[in-house]
């Protein structure tokens, strides 16, 4: 069995998805789809729209054949330790040969060349780099501009959306991984990944995500044009789950040393968030106060999720490297020769509760972090939300 894998996180799972899945089945020559996917929180630092088990579902509905999580100290880490965590995961299943992600623009060797590009960091490029911050551009712009400056054959387009921002950085953890697999790019169609406008049928996720749970007859609509017949069913009942004051709380309840060791945290920024979220005790607030030109609001509300959930960063570094898990969400009802090959790869399979006693050391760690995020999810949701058994959807 051949199989393909894609890094998602489908908040909400919309017509672009799909397309992509199909897409997909055309192009990739393999005999599967596996998505591993986000649980309950996001990449961006905020609360998933519908839980975990309702978007591995939609996913498999809309097209895949299984969905796998990726652990939360991953699922909410920088772009790098999110890319990183997903390859490490899917790099030990053998049959994983092709990695699809979306994109604006570019097929498979611009995104390697970019990434080869991007891992030689010689005394020249570090030099530079830390010229480039000086005037206090943020590491991540800084690194980019020294990486043009020095390379001129990388594109310049790969580097100016989050898409392909994460495509380079899915080929870095290829390369530095030496993982069996090839990139395979899949160019989206509709709006950008941060394109607020609702359009016909392709509308982002973030525009999407902006009338949920609005009972006008447009935002009705537009939901129906624009995401499957099954998920538009589920966002009858959405209903916003309360998120920031409980983050708000855990920052004013913080201590700096504990909150210093958020993945994305550096620089002093602990100093920074705890000396201003007395007096400004509202999350958006305390958003304005603290984005800078150098700390964007993306890197904050990880932050702050981190803190949440208890992330660390010396956590993270080390799943990268450990032994893990792979922990089923959803299967097509009756794939046996499926679970077969997920069981034939180097990470415990975690299929249902009696599966647990499988996990040891670092993995169990990392498996306790998924369940205590569980918890504060279904906490906030006020539904409680198993954490065992997989979903297998006819």
């Amino acid at each position: 069995m051949k199989i393909c894998a894609v890094i998602s996180e489908y908040n909400p799972f919309h017509n672009g998805h799909a397309y992509q899945l199909a897409r997909i089945k055309e192009l990739s020559g393999c005999d599967r789809i596996l998505c591993i996917m986000s649980g309950n929180f996001t990449q961006r630092g905020d609360i998933a729209v519908f839980d975990k088990y309702t978007r591995a579902r939609h996913a498999v509905m809309g097209g895949a054949d299984a969905v796998i999580e990726l652990p939360v100290p991953f699922a909410v880490s920088p772009a790098e330790l999110f890319a990183k965590g997903a390859v490490h995961i899917l790099s030990s299943i053998p049959a994983v040969k092709v990695l699809a992600f979306g994109c604006e623009n570019g097929t498979a060797d611009p995104f390697l060349t970019a990434a080869k590009a991007s891992l030689r960091e010689d005394r020249e490029f570090k030099a530079a780099l830390k010229e480039a911050m000086k005037d206090g551009t943020s590491y991540v712009r800084a690194h980019t501009e020294v990486l043009f400056r020095l390379n001129k054959e990388v594109d310049r387009s790969l580097f100016t959306s989050p898409n392909n921002i994460l495509g380079v950085e899915y080929c870095r953890a290829i390369l530095t991984q030496k993982a069996d697999m090839v990139p395979l790019p899949i160019v989206r169609v509709g709006g950008g990944d941060k394109d607020t406008d609702i359009l016909k049928n392709y509308s982002s996720a973030t525009a999407l995500r902006g009338i949920l749970g609005e009972s006008t007859l447009r935002a009705r609509r537009a939901l129906k044009r624009n995401m499957p017949a099954f998920v538009c069913a589920d966002a009858e009942n959405f209903r916003p789950i309360p998120y920031e004051t409980a983050v708000m709380c855990a920052l004013i309840s913080a201590k700096r040393e504990e909150l210093a060791l958020a993945p994305d945290c550096s620089e002093g920024l602990e100093n920074c968030l705890l000396s201003m979220v007395r007096s400004n005790p509202v999350y958006g607030t305390l958003l304005d106060k603290v984005v800078s030109k150098r700390y964007t609001r993306a890197r904050i509300k990880r932050i702050l999720l981190q803190n949440f959930l208890g992330i660390g960063l010396r956590d993270v570094r080390g799943y990268i490297d450990a032994p893990l898990y792979c922990r089923t969400l959803a299967v097509k009802s009756g794939d046996k020769e499926l679970l077969k090959t997920l069981a034939e790869g180097r990470f415990p399979l975690i299929v249902r509760k009696s599966d647990f006693p499988l996990l040891k050391k670092e993995a169990l760690a990392c498996f306790t972090a998924d369940m205590h995020a569980n918890a504060l999810y279904s906490t906030l949701s006020g539904r409680p939300l198993g954490d065992y058994e997989t979903l297998f959807i006819e």
